[in-house]
Order: C-alpha cells, then structure tokens, then sequence
C-alpha cells in the first residue's frame, strides 16, 4: 500500500469523476480519457501542468495547505475526499523509501473498564471500532444486534470487511443493502489507508481481501472515500427481524483511531419494538448466565465448606484416638 501509488490513482479516480461542463469549461469534443485533462486541473488550481503531473505521480510531499486546497477545489472534492488528499500529503511528508517505519502488527485492543462502564450504561446498541472494521468492543445490546458478525471470528476479533466481503450468504441476509454496506466499507478502509498507510494489520486486510473477493477489488481500484458520522442503516437480525436504525459515530478522543457508534430506533416504530425484544431476551440471558456463574461460585463454597469441616472432623477424631494410647517402653503406643 505505497504512498505514492496512492496519491496517484486517488486524484486520477477523482480526476475521471468531473467533465469539462461540470468544471465550467468549454468541451472539446471526443477525449481518449473519461473526465478532465492534467492540463486542465492545473489550470483550474492555478499551477503549472508540470508541477500538477508531478502532484499526480504521487510526489505530494511538502506541497503546502493553500496548493492542496486547490486542487480539492478544482476536482470538486466533498469534505471526506479533501481530508483524504490531506491525510495523504501529510503521510507522504518524511517517508521516504529510507525513512519509512516499518510495518508492525498492531496489539489487539481491548477497552479499560471505566470505558466498557459507559458503554454498558447505554439502552441502544454501541459499539466500538477501529479504521481497519475491526469490532473491538460493545454493549450487551451491541453485541445482540452484531452476533452474526462476531460468530464468524468465534476465537479473534470479529471484522466488518471480512464479513462483508468472505461470509457473503450472511452478510447479504445480515445487510438488506449489501451493496451500499459495502461500499460504504471500502470508502471507510480508503480513508484508513489515506491516514496510515503503514498500518501492517491494513495491508494484509486489504490484500487478504483483495485476493479472496472480486466485489472488494472492484470497489478498492475505485478510490472513494466516506465520512461515516450519521445516518440511517437497514439489517435484518435473525431473531427479531428487520431494523431500520439511525446511528451516530464520533471518534474517541480518549483513543485516536478508534469511533463510537450508536445506533437508536424512531420512538414507537415495528423498529423500536424488535429492539425493544432483543433487549429483553438478551437481559434474561445474560442474568441467566450470572445466574448460574453465582450457582457454581455457591456450590464451589459450599463444597469447600464442607472438605473443611470433614477434615476438621478427621483432625479431631485422630486426636481423640491418640489422647488414648499408652507408651510401651521400647516400642510403639499401645492401645488402652
């Protein structure tokens, strides 16, 4: 996932994306390459087509803010892709091939207590997750309403992309919008790999899907990108059925890299209710099995309580018996 190869197929995707009419200039007729001309963006940015060609072979580091900014100007970019061209400027800046950091698999994370607190003090689902989609944390709720995501990585860290992508026969039943959850997931790892191209753990993700998914490669080699912060998803839970769920991400301060997600149901809708459900079913599970963790701590005490005072018993009696032995002299205790 070099940062160059980056910076070059994301501003020639964006490139293709805008015609000459949308940019305001006169169109010449039959053109070879779908949407502008290098020669035209420069113009639009106000730098020449050499150093514009250059931007676009991935030489992007040390360009200043003011260039980026027109440049974002003239392909027309929304906010998601002109933090993306950002991002990438500032990880090419100091990371050259001898300067690089090498790559590293990151820890698994797991949340401190006082966080899994809060998270367990909401009533909606909430769950946390990195840039690369892994699930790495949820309410009781949150955990309910993904059990489908999470038992296809019974023994690891349960990932969206994966899920999306290699589970398809669930992910399509999981998502009745399959093909905006997953373009919607690629746009999310895009913008990951613009923020941190050497995230080890990314690369081999992405290659893993790369090679294992058609629908993946076609979306990667696309190059779009998304902000994730709000709106409205449709699933379908095997138990309670159809959802349709406004949810809200905001990144955590506390963590960089990693986002809440909440996800809440309209007031009174067949939504609200099924949520509702699951929320019972899954409070009567989990107090089921506390339950029966309390039973076996209890009878644990209970047993130990008992070797205890069966041997107190052992102790005792051996005593009584030896309060009644008689010295032989030369030899052992007799009996009286």
């Amino acid at each position: 996932m070099a940062n160059h190869a980056e910076v070059r197929d994301f501003l020639i995707s964006r490139r293709a994306n805008i015609t000459p009419r949308q940019a305001g200039l006169p169109d010449a007729g039959n053109r070879r390459v779908p949407g502008l001309r290098r020669g035209e963006v420069a113009t639009l940015a106000g730098v020449s087509v050499e150093y514009y060609s250059k931007l676009e072979r991935g030489a992007i580091a040390g360009v200043s803010a003011s260039v980026l900014d027109a440049i974002a100007r003239a392909l027309q970019l929304d906010d998601a892709e002109r933090a993306h061209l950002f991002h990438l400027a500032h990880a090419a800046d100091g990371t050259s091939a001898g300067m690089r950091p090498r790559r590293r698999p990151s820890k698994r994370w797991t949340p401190r207590p006082s966080l899994q607190w809060v998270l367990d003090r909401f009533t909606a689902p909430a769950i946390i997750r990195n840039g690369r989609m892994d699930l790495l944390a949820a309410n009781h709720l949150g955990r309910a309403m993904h059990a489908a995501v999470s038992a296809t990585a019974p023994d690891g860290c349960p990932n969206f992309a994966r899920f999306t992508f290699l589970y398809l026969d669930d992910a399509r039943d999981f998502y009745p919008d399959w093909d905006t959850a997953a373009d919607t997931c690629v746009a999310i790892l895009h913008t990951e790999a613009g923020r941190d191209p050497h995230d080890k753990d990314l690369h081999d993700l992405v290659g893993e899907l790369s090679t294992r998914s058609d629908a993946f490669r076609r979306r990667w080699s696309a190059h779009n990108v998304r902000a994730h912060g709000a709106g409205t998803k449709r699933f379908h839970h095997r138990d309670v059925g159809d959802l349709e769920l406004a949810y809200e991400s905001v990144d955590l301060v506390s963590e960089p890299g990693l986002s809440l997600t909440l996800y809440a149901a309209e007031p009174a809708s067949a939504t609200a209710h099924a949520l509702d459900l699951l929320a019972s079913w899954t409070d009567a599970r989990t107090g089921a099995r506390a339950d029966v963790r309390a039973g076996m701590r209890a009878d644990m005490r209970a047993g130990m309580r008992a070797d205890m005072r069966a041997g107190m018993r052992a102790d005792m009696r051996a005593g009584a018996d030896d309060s009644t032995a008689t010295p032989v002299p030369g030899g052992p205790l007799r009996r009286a």
